[in-house]
């Protein structure tokens, strides 16, 4: 996993995607319950109370305390007590989450609301093989904290519930919204009459110019090279739509040579091979490149939404940097031009057994109301996961150009799962991007190279599969 500031100060693209393949602190020594623990507490419920909360059932809550802190919780926990005054509520605001909880799980004495996130996480694929996850469709049917109107699902933004999914249950909801694209300084490209591209002829074209004033075009997080992957997988679905996507995830045979990968590898390999990354990029971490595009060094990099906060203490002032689409590489692309690569974070979850599962479902309507959300947002500089809610707000040059990408992408914001899913698979293709951007690969022989990884993945009987 890439080095990090903190446990999980803004999570990288790993830290996200890759929950499944999590440090295991939780082994097979979680079963799926005895009958010793005391029953659930529930009331009775109505319009008032959807999800049949007894009124003064004690309610405990357990939140990753990292980068963003845990003041957005104990507002929500606030709102709580407005509508439970009787209720008592213990709240923990905690680092190594996996270490804290996993004799409690093993014990089936949970907390009633968990922020599984941080670098020490419980494994939520144990989790879910343990059946140890409370299913979340009644609080997404129930009725948002806001609107009697509208459904809780109906609140939140593209593939928030698909990402909480598992064999078809929804056991947890991420409460934070990750978009990745490619950056550039705002204020550079004021002074120098520079257009982002809003395709890759034109996208090459300004390279040219860029490199004729001196400036490198692009660098990257050279020793990940997973960063280079999600602009050229987004390149990729943005020509061959959700079915490709699909197929990559479904392990379906050549799925990986279809024309929009084969064809976005060479789009990718073509910065290469004109001199479009900045030299010596591949030896650099993701600080050291980022400093140097922060230092103007280069004048694009990839990245996802956390990178204006990751570089808040060294952005010179005045840099104004801004996130923009993938350009699109043909003209005839099943994805719109604004469509993005998104997917949401910050996991919350209600175990199966815990004491007050009304409490914990009533506490993340409560925590993903708008208002709630809202109120994350100012603090935390970090899209929430809830449509609309940072809308009117004044935000940072970063955060802002996110807001409006998700805005225009609307239904075209997407994301991979076989990340997720299929940890060799994820690290195939990192190592195939690094060979493919440094000129030790065609795109021809990247394609070939992954395929293989995931015909061994599809072969594999040891490996549970998933499908969307």
């Amino acid at each position: 996993m890439n080095p990090s500031p903190s446990d999980r100060t803004y999570p990288r693209r790993r830290s996200i995607l890759k929950a499944l393949a999590a440090t295991p602190l939780l082994t097979a020594c979680v079963t799926s319950g005895n009958d010793d623990q005391p029953a659930a507490q529930s009331g009775t419920k109505s319009a008032q109370n959807p999800l049949g909360v007894k009124e003064d059932a004690p309610l405990e809550v357990v939140i990753f305390k990292g980068g963003y802190g845990d003041d957005y919780a104990k507002k929500a926990e606030d709102l709580y007590k407005q509508r439970y005054p009787k209720a008592t509520i213990d709240h923990k605001g905690i680092q190594k989450v996996g270490e804290a909880l996993q004799p409690r799980f093993v014990a089936n004495t949970p907390p009633d609301v968990v922020d599984n996130t941080g670098a020490g996480r419980l494994d939520l694929a144990t989790l879910v093989g343990a059946k140890q996850l409370g299913d979340l469709s009644e609080l997404l049917d129930a009725p948002s904290f806001e609107d009697p109107n509208t459904k809780v699902r109906d609140t939140l933004l593209p593939g928030v519930v698909e990402d909480g999914t598992f064999d078809k249950q929804v056991l947890t909801l991420n409460f934070t919204y990750t978009v990745w694209g490619v950056w550039y300084s705002k204020s550079l490209f004021a002074s120098k009459g520079w257009t982002y591209p809003k395709t890759w002829d034109e996208m090459l074209a300004l390279c040219a110019t860029i490199k004729g004033a001196g400036i490198a075009p692009w660098t990257y997080q050279g020793k990940y090279p997973e960063y280079m992957n999600d602009p050229l997988l987004t390149m990729a679905a943005k020509t061959g739509g959700m079915d490709l996507v699909k197929a990559v995830d479904n392990l379906e045979p050549n799925a990986w040579k279809a024309e929009g990968l084969k064809g976005a590898a060479e789009a990718f390999a073509e910065l290469a091979a004109k001199g479009y990354i900045m030299a010596g990029s591949e030896a650099l971490s993701h600080t050291e490149s980022q400093a140097s595009w922060c230092q103007g060094k280069a004048a694009f990099i990839p990245c996802g939404s956390w990178l204006e906060s990751e570089q808040k203490d060294i952005t010179p002032k005045g840099f104004d940097m801004v996130m923009g689409a993938v350009p699109s590489r043909t003209g005839g692309d099943k994805l719109s031009g604004a469509a993005v690569q998104a997917a949401s974070s910050e996991s919350f979850l209600v175990p199966a057994k815990a004491k007050n599962v009304a409490g914990g479902l009533e506490y993340l309507r409560i925590l993903f109301s708008k208002q709630s959300a809202r109120s994350f947002a100012e603090s935390a500089g970090t899209l929430p996961a809830v449509a609309g809610a940072a809308d009117g707000l004044t935000l940072s040059s970063g955060l802002g150009s996110v807001r409006d990408a998700v805005t225009a992408a609307g239904k075209d914001a997407f994301t991979y799962r076989f990340r997720t899913w299929y940890a060799p698979l994820a690290k195939a293709v990192d190592d195939a991007t690094g060979e493919l951007i440094n000129k030790r690969a065609t795109a021809a022989e990247w394609a070939e190279r992954i395929q293989k990884a995931a015909d061994a993945v599809s072969k594999d009987s040891n490996v549970k599969k998933y499908t969307r």
